[in-house]
């Protein structure tokens, strides 16, 4: 299992559109994967559990991935983050 922080530099945050970007991309890996915001875990390919985490543009989350590819799932969705959604 490997771990990444990342910031959120967009300005609506993982709501709506950017989430479910989020987690189209997420289902791509075949590894499994998380986000933790806070003492909070969820499934990053659940469009529900990652908007339950209320996250907001300038926060820092962590990503985990366990799985043959988690590696390649971190830096895609580190790359996806960081391009702030195409917004």
């Amino acid at each position: 299992m490997i771990s990444r922080d990342v910031t959120i530099k967009n300005n609506v945050g993982l709501h709506a559109r950017p989430a479910t970007f989020f987690i189209q991309k997420a289902n791509s890996y075949k590894s499994s994967i998380w986000v933790e915001k806070d003492d909070r875990r969820v499934n990053a390919k659940s469009l529900l559990g990652v908007l339950s985490l209320g996250i907001v543009k300038g926060m820092t989350i962590t990503l985990l991935a366990d799985g043959t590819d988690e590696a390649e799932a971190l830096d895609g969705l580190a790359a996806l983050i960081d391009t702030g959604f195409a917004e």
